[in-house]
């Protein structure tokens, strides 16, 4: 498992790639922020989390899933990163900051993908 990444990751560089030609300008993982967001709007408050569905739980998705071997093992796991996600969003909220989270199964879809950013930046 040390070799699963928290930064640089395939759906972070395919998010990335897509908001810098859309004209957005971000930083990278703050520190001095809940959670450590993927993806930081300063100017504007608006943070980004990428997250894998297999292990923040994307309950919409198919690998999202709990694994069926060790369950002992898998499932206090990843219920923690669940529930560490949303007090992160919770406290980000709660300081005037907008967050929006973008899933793993969500980067194949760059046109529905675009749509959503928009969205997110009132376009």
């Amino acid at each position: 498992m040390r070799n699963i990444r928290s930064k640089n990751t395939a759906p972070e560089l395919i998010l990335r790639r897509l908001l810098y030609a859309l004209g957005y300008r971000y930083r990278l993982h703050s520190h001095n922020l809940p959670g450590r967001p993927d993806i930081v709007f300063q100017s504007r408050r608006k943070v980004i989390f990428v997250h894998g569905c297999f292990w923040h739980q994307h309950s919409a998705c198919r690998e999202g899933r709990i694994p069926s071997s060790r369950i002992e093992y898998w499932e206090p796991k990843l219920l923690r990163n669940k529930e560490r996600d949303a007090a992160h969003c919770a406290q980000l909220k709660a300081e005037g900051w907008q967050v929006l989270v973008v899933w793993e199964c969500q980067t194949n879809d760059i046109k529905s993908l675009t749509e959503k950013l928009r969205e997110f930046f009132g376009q």
